[in-house]
C-alpha cells in the first residue's frame, strides 16, 4: 500500500493523524529555510532502522532538543551538548546519530559559505541519479545511506514520487526539479508499505 492510500483509506488514532498531516502538508513540498531543510535531514536520519510513526511523535522534541534546527548553533555544540542530547528522552538516543547531526551541521556551515544555502549546494548539483546523489551525500556527511538520501530528496520536493497521480494533494505539490530518474523506477520504502 502507497503512504497516499494508507492516507486515503482514513482514520481516527493519534498516529494516522500525524501521518495525515505530515502526508498533507509537508512531504513532497519544498523548504525554503536551510535551518528546517536540515532539520528534515535531522529527522529522516533518525527515522534510519525505525518507524516514521516514531519520529512524527518525537518531531517537536526533536526541534526543541536541536535548538529549533539552527545549523549554526549544531555545529556550534560540544561535549557536554553531547551528552545533553544523549540523555533526552524525548529523541532517539544514539550516539552515532547525535554525531551526525553536529557533524553535518558544520559541513552545512562550509556549504552555505561556499554556495550561499544548503538549498542552493542541493539545487546546484542537479540533475543526478539516486546513486550518484547517495555518493554525494556520503562524501560530505555521515549516516546517509540510499534509503535516508533518497527519502529526504523526495520528501523535500527534489525528487519526484512523493505522491501518487490519483493522490489529491499531489496537485498542491510543486512539480520538483526536472526529473532525474525514469518514472516510477525509484521507489521508497515510505512508498511501498506507507512507512509506518
Amino acid at each position: 500500500m502507497s503512504y497516499c492510500a494508507y492516507i486515503a483509506k482514513g482514520g481516527s488514532d493519534e498516529a494516522y493523524l500525524l501521518h495525515k498531516q505530515y502526508h498533507d502538508t509537508q512531504y513532497g513540498f519544498p523548504i525554503e529555510s536551510d535551518d528546517e531543510l536540515f532539520g528534515r535531514l535531522i529527522l529522516e536520519i533518525n527515522q534510519a532502522g525505525l518507524s516514521w510513526t516514531t519520529i512524527l511523535k518525537k518531531q517537536e522534541s526533536f526541534r526543541k532538543a536541536y535548538s529549533g534546527f539552527s545549523i549554526q548553533k549544531i555545529a556550534a555544540y560540544r561535549e557536554k551538548d553531547r551528552e545533553r542530547l544523549l540523555n533526552d528522552a524525548g529523541i532517539i538516543r544514539n550516539r552515532l546519530k547525535v554525531d551526525a547531526a553536529i557533524y553535518n551541521a558544520q559541513q552545512v556551515l562550509l556549504l552555505q559559505k561556499e554556495f550561499g544555502s544548503f538549498k542552493a549546494w542541493i539545487e546546484a548539483h542537479h540533475p543526478k541519479e539516486k546513486t550518484d546523489w547517495v555518493k554525494l551525500f556520503k562524501k560530505t556527511f555521515r549516516f546517509t545511506g540510499g534509503e535516508i538520501v533518497n527519502e529526504f530528496l523526495m520528501s523535500t520536493g527534489y525528487l519526484p514520487g512523493a505522491h501518487t497521480p490519483d493522490c489529491p494533494i499531489a496537485a498542491k505539490c510543486p512539480p520538483p526539479l526536472p526529473l532525474r530518474l525514469p518514472k516510477g523506477k525509484e521507489k521508497t520504502k515510505r512508498q511501498k508499505t506507507g512507512g509506518i
